[in-house]
């Protein structure tokens, strides 16, 4: 290695975010490092192997990208990535209802209509891919640009598609406020409005009602009613091929101690002395990005010498009330099994073994709902609703092939992942550790609770019980905050042209060269694929840092700054 080390780009974290930037960038024909702490890339894509041959996702693990103009751009079909389609009949899974605490509940008929609608699917064509992209993959607008009912993205395709959806009230709503209007189901509702908490935005949230809607939607497929197939951390072998590919160098166990920052530019990055590299200095010509959630960007890799206190402020005050996530998968001898009220649920199981397939349970109403909400949100504290009315999300197994080793094991068998909100490790009244001291005991207590739909869960049945808390997602990755990828609240204050903060809605920072491509940035909606490294590239040719080739094409909604490079190609005209 040569005693100095020069890139046009330095990317800290080597997660999703990080990399995928890379891959972008590198394509552009630029020189691009990431640096990534731990002893491999993927942030949250991850899997563990916690015993010989039982592989299973701790945390993200549900492929909420289908539209993701990426998967074009950067060909990833090229590095091995398969999008397959499950065989789940939606309509009969419909036709068996929702999980409640007396049994299952039909769908009404106004449900499926209004869920048909607000996803754009009863367009003439179907909007539905126009209208995620609409909201998770397209940069927010300048800041020249009034944000208003008439020039949000999403709200022009509602406008130009299905326009009795579209009113400037909605911009005031929660979700439960949208879904009064369209729906008729309480139960439906509310497993609606879980599985937005449980995906990145909540149904409680005003302002956010349409993305916190389509943040579910992004978990079915564009034009199909089926959940799209590949795990995320496949997803990400295929991005980091693609990166390496285009000539991206990545560095694991390469922890950065410091954005270097001189007379008020971002020129590399120091590396923490426990670097598996020698060199411990990395400069960047061109721009430094960092992939690291915005809290510890600018609290500890760039500090408070270079950034102006009331900034600084502003940055501390991001609000981390998006709840976190505790994981549970568990290990028995026996296949877990729905309640005899809840059989007809079998008919959608998937596999020789019949796994069972995604609910929220319980959805009786929307006062279960705000109860788990108030433990999380107003109480800051541990579970005090019993057992029975823990909402609990089970992620869908008809997302991954039946012969995933997720679900085989020769010494027993592996379930799907269960999902609970808890309280961020950061807003803990008894501290971020409270959770993890008493962990056998929350564990017991969500067994409990899940016990109440499924037999199996009894102690001589389970052979493990692999769980990740909030604060143990943090410590895996520390680029995440509030124990999950959608830790930072989303509400209308830090919406868009707001997030995470205004002057750095659209990736840029006060300090020169210096860029933000962090989760925190995003838009409501999980972990939307690509969306952020998208939406960052127009930013990046607006400032003459990356010049991409004919493969790119920017969002239709793009709107370019005043005095900056146009994203659009000079041989396209913008619709």
């Amino acid at each position: 290695m040569s005693a100095e080390e020069r890139y046009d780009i330095v990317i800290v974290g080597g997660g999703p975010n990080g990399t995928t930037a890379a891959a972008y960038l590198a394509k552009c024909g630029l020189s691009v490092c990431v640096l990534e702490e731990r002893y491999e890339a993927g942030g949250s894509c991850e899997t563990i192997e916690p015993i010989a041959g039982a592989r299973i996702y701790p945390h993200a693990m549900l492929m909420y990208s289908s539209p993701a103009p990426g998967f074009e751009q950067l060909e990833l079909w090229k590095y091995g990535f398969r999008m397959s389609w499950s065989p789940f009949d939606l309509i009969k899974a419909n036709s068996i209802g929702m999980a409640t605490s007396e049994g299952l509940v039909p769908y009404a008929e106004k449900d499926m209509l209004g869920f048909a609608k607000l996803s754009g699917m009863l367009g003439q064509p179907p909007f539905i891919t126009d209208l995620l992209r609409a909201t998770f993959w397209c940069p927010p607008h300048p800041p020249e640009v009034e944000v208003n009912a008439d020039t949000i993205p999403y709200m022009q395709e509602y406008k130009k598609h299905q326009p009795d959806v579209w009113s400037e009230e909605v911009l005031d709503m929660t979700m439960f406020d949208l879904m009064d209007e369209h729906l008729e189901s309480d139960p439906f509702k509310t497993t609606l409005a879980f599985s937005a908490w449980a995906s990145g935005a909540a149904g409680h949230w005003e302002g956010v009602a349409v993305p916190a809607f389509l943040s579910v939607i992004l978990l079915l497929l564009p034009g199909r009613l089926s959940a799209p197939r590949g795990g995320l951390h496949g997803y990400f072998h295929a991005i980091l091929r693609c990166a390496i590919d285009h000539g991206a160098v990545i560095r694991t166990c390469c922890p950065v101690d410091e954005i270097i920052v001189r007379n008020g530019r971002a020129v590399g990055v120091r590396l923490r002395d426990n670097a598996a590299i020698g060199e411990k200095t990395i400069w960047a010509d061109k721009a430094v990005i960092s992939g690291v959630d915005v809290k510890q960007t600018f609290n500890k890799l760039i500090g408070p010498q270079h950034l102006d206190r009331s900034f600084l402020q502003r940055v501390n005050d991001i609000s981390l009330k998006g709840g976190s996530l505790l994981v549970s998968t568990f290990h028995t001898r026996k296949p877990i099994q729905w309640r005899p009220k809840f059989k007809a649920m079998e008919e959608i199981a998937m596999g020789p073994n019949k796994i069972p397939a995604g609910c929220v349970f319980p959805a009786d109403s929307r006062e279960i709902y705000f109860e788990n909400v108030a433990d999380v949100d107003s109480y800051k504290g541990n579970p005090t609703v019993p057992p029975e009315r823990l909402i609990w999300f089970l992620t869908p197994s008809q997302a991954f092939d039946p012969t995933d080793c997720q679900h085989h094991h020769p010494k027993g068998h592996i379930s799907a992942a269960f999902e609970v909100n808890f309280t961020p490790p950061e807003y803990h009244v008894d501290g971020p550790e409270a959770i993890n001291k008493e962990k056998d005991k929350w564990n017991a207590y969500i067994r409990q609770a899940i016990g109440h739909a499924f037999e199996g869960l009894e102690d001589d049945n389970v052979i493990h019980h692999w769980s990740s808390t909030p604060l143990e997602a943090e410590f895996r990755n520390t680029g995440l905050i509030g124990g999950t990828w959608c830790g930072t609240r989303h509400c209308d204050d830090q919406l868009w042209t707001q997030r995470p903060i205004p002057e750095m809605a659209r990736y840029r920072t006060p300090i020169d060269g210096l860029y933000h491509c962090n989760q925190t940035m995003g838009h409501p909606g999980a972990l939307c694929l690509m969306a952020i490294p998208y939406n960052l590239m127009h930013i990046l040719i607006e400032d003459g840092i990356a010049e991409p080739g004919d493969w790119w094409y920017p969002s239709p909604y793009y709107i370019p700054e005043q005095g900056k490079i146009s994203a659009v190609p000079r041989n396209r005209v913008q619709v």
